[in-house]
C-alpha cells in the first residue's frame, strides 16, 4: 500500500485515524495503541503477507533481549549484545546479500552455484537498523521497561516503517506516554496535512516526471549523445532528490497528524557547499545512526588522522553496502568516503572556495555519483558517465535535435503542441530551482502560510493537481527507498 495510492489515502489511513482517535476519547488509550499496531502490520502484510512472520520473530526477539541486556545484574552483557548484532546482521545479510554474494563467487571461480532468487523483504534495512540501535542503547542503560506494545509500535509505526526516518526509542516512545498528545490536535493535523500533501505533490508532480526521462536514458544508456547523458543524469538525480524528499515529508505529516514528531530527514542537500555539508543534510537519520553506532565505537576522529580517514572510508563503505547488494552501490559510498576525506583534508588546511565554485563542485560530484547509485551494472554507469563527457560525441552531433533525439518527440501538453525536450527543459530549470532557491517543506510548515486564508487557497490548489495526477499514469508508482 503506497501512501500516494487511493487504498491509502481515502480507506486505510482515514479509518485507521478516526477509530485511533475515538478511542482515545473515549481513554481506551491501550486499545488505541493496539489499533495503530495492528494497523501498522496490516500496512506492512499488504506488501507481502508472507514477510509478517519475519518482522514478528524480529520484534519478540529484539523486546526481549533488549530486556535481559537492560538488567544491572547480567553478566554476560557484551556476549548479548554480540549475539543480538550478529542475528540481525545475518538476518539481513541472508536476504539481501546472498546472491550478491554466491555471484561473485562465481564469477571468481567460475563455479555454477545456483543463486537463491531472494526477495528482499519489505523495510528490513529499516526496522533492522532501529532494533541494533535499540539493543545497543539497552547494553548502555539508556532504555526504560518499556512494554511490548510501545516497542512494537516504535519499530511498526507505519508512517516510518518502510522507508525512515531511522527512529530510535528516546525520540518516539516518550511521546506515546501521557494523555495530551492521545487527544485530537487540529493545529497538528493542519500542519501534518499540509507537510503530507507537499511531500505528494513533490512525488507524483515531479520525481515521477523525471522518473520516465530517468528511466529511458538508463535503458539506452550504450547510445547516449552528451545532452542526453546529461539529461539522463539530472533527471535522476531530481527524481531522488523528490521522490526522497517527498516521502520524507508523507511520513512526517502523517506521524504530526497523530501528535508523532519524527525526526527532520532531509533539509534541502543540494544547497549544500560541501560535501561533509550534504550527508548532514541527506538521509540524516542514516547519517545519524553511522556516526553514533558505528564512527564513534570505531575511534572516530579520537585516535590520529590516519585512523580517522580509514573510520570514515568504513562507514561510507557500509552505507553504500546497506543502500543494496551491488558493486555500483560500493563505488557510490566509497566515492563518497573518497570526497569526505578530501573535505576534511581541506578543512583542516583551512582552505575556502568561493561559496558559488564549492557549490558547483559538490552539486556535480554527487550527480555523477548518483549514476552509479542508479545504474543496475557498472558498465551502465560508465557508459552513462562516457556520453556526458564526450566531447567528440558533441562535435559530430551539433543540433540540438540531433543531440536529444532519444527524447525529442512531439506531446500532446495542455493542448499545445510540445516536444519533450522542451518540457524538459522547463521541467529540469524549475526542478533545479526549487531545489536550490525554495524555502522547504519543514520552513514552510514554520511560517504562517498553513494559519492563513492564502495557506488554505495553496493547499486546496495542490490537491486539485494531485487528484488530477493521480487519474493518470503516475499514480502508484513506489518510492525509490523501498528498494533499500
Amino acid at each position: 500500500m503506497l501512501f500516494n495510492s487511493f487504498e491509502f489515502i481515502f480507506i486505510f489511513f482515514p479509518i485507521v485515524f478516526i477509530v485511533y482517535f475515538t478511542l482515545n476519547k473515549f481513554r481506551l488509550i491501550k486499545l488505541g495503541k493496539l489499533w495503530i499496531v495492528l494497523s501498522s502490520l496490516f500496512f506492512y502484510s499488504w506488501w507481502n503477507i508472507a514477510y509478517l512472520p519475519l518482522l514478528l520473530a524480529s520484534l519478540f526477539f529484539n523486546f526481549y533481549l533488549g530486556k535481559l541486556l537492560g538488567r544491572k545484574d547480567n553478566t554476560k552483557q557484551k556476549a548479548l549484545l554480540t549475539f543480538g548484532i550478529i542475528v540481525n546482521v545475518a538476518l539481513l545479510g541472508y536476504f539481501k546479500y546472498t546472491d550478491f554474494f554466491l555471484a561473485n563467487v562465481n564469477f571468481l571461480f567460475k563455479t555454477t552455484i545456483d543463486l537463491f532468487n531472494l526477495a528482499l523483504p519489505l523495510a528490513i534495512s529499516f526496522f533492522t537498523f532501529q532494533q541494533i540501535a535499540y539493543l545497543v542503547d539497552a547494553y548502555r542503560k539508556e532504555t526504560k521497561d518499556y512494554s511490548f506494545f510501545d516497542y512494537a509500535l516504535f519499530v511498526t509505526f507505519f508512517p516510518q516503517l518502510i522507508a525512515g526516518p531511522i527512529v530510535y526509542h528516546a525520540e518516539l516512545i516518550p511521546q506515546l506516554e501521557g494523555l495530551k498528545g492521545k487527544i485530537l490536535n487540529y493545529k497538528n493535523v493542519a500542519i501534518g496535512f499540509f507537510i503530507f500533501i507537499l511531500g505528494l505533490f513533490k512525488k507524483v508532480a515531479i520525481a515521477d516526471t523525471f522518473a520516465a526521462w530517468a528511466n529511458t536514458g538508463f535503458a539506452n544508456s550504450a547510445s547516449l549523445t552528451v545532452a542526453e547523458g546529461w539529461i539522463t543524469s539530472l533527471s535522476y538525480t531530481m527524481q531522488l532528490y523528490f521522490d526522497f524528499s517527498g516521502y520524507s515529508d508523507m511520513a512526517i505529516g502523517l506521524a504530526l497528524m497523530f501528535n508523532i514528531r519524527l525526526p527532520l530527514n532531509f533539509n534541502s542537500p543540494y544547497k549544500s557547499l560541501s560535501i561533509q555539508e550534504f550527508w548532514r543534510r541527506w538521509h540524516m537519520t542514516l547519517n545519524t545512526f553511522l556516526t553514533k553506532y558505528l564512527y564513534i565505537p570505531l575511534g572516530g576522529s579520537r585516535k590520529g588522522v590516519l585512523r580517522t580517514y580509514i573510520n570514515i572510508m568504513i562507514i561510507f563503505t557500509v552505507s553504500g553496502i546497506w543502500h543494496g547488494a551491488g558493486w555500483t552501490f560500493i563505488i557510490w559510498g566509497v566515492m563518497h568516503g573518497i570526497a569526505s576525506c578530501i573535505n576534511r583534508l581541506w578543512s583542516r588546511k583551512q582552505l575556502k572556495l568561493p561559496p558559488l565554485l564549492a557549490w558547483f563542485i559538490t552539486f556535480n560530484f554527487v550527480n555523477i555519483a548518483w549514476v552509479f547509485f542508479r545504474a543496475t551494472s557498472v558498465n551502465q554507469a560508465l557508459e552513462v558517465l562516457s556520453s556526458m563527457f564526450n566531447i567528440r560525441n558533441l562535435r559530430s552531433q551539433p543540433t540540438l535535435d540531433a543531440q536529444t533525439a532519444l527524447f525529442n518527440t512531439p506531446v500532446d501538453f495542455l493542448s499545445t503542441n510540445f516536444s519533450v525536450i522542451q518540457m524538459i527543459s522547463v521541467v529540469m530549470i524549475a526542478g533545479l530551482l526549487i531545489a536550490f532557491f525554495a524555502k522547504n517543506t519543514y520552513e514552510l510548515s514554520k511560517t504562517r502560510l498553513t494559519n492563513s486564508i492564502v495557506g488554505s487557497v495553496y493547499i486546496a490548489a495542490l490537491i486539485a493537481v494531485v487528484v488530477y495526477l493521480a487519474f493518470s499514469s503516475f499514480s502508484n508508482s513506489e518510492f525509490i527507498y523501498f528498494n533499500f
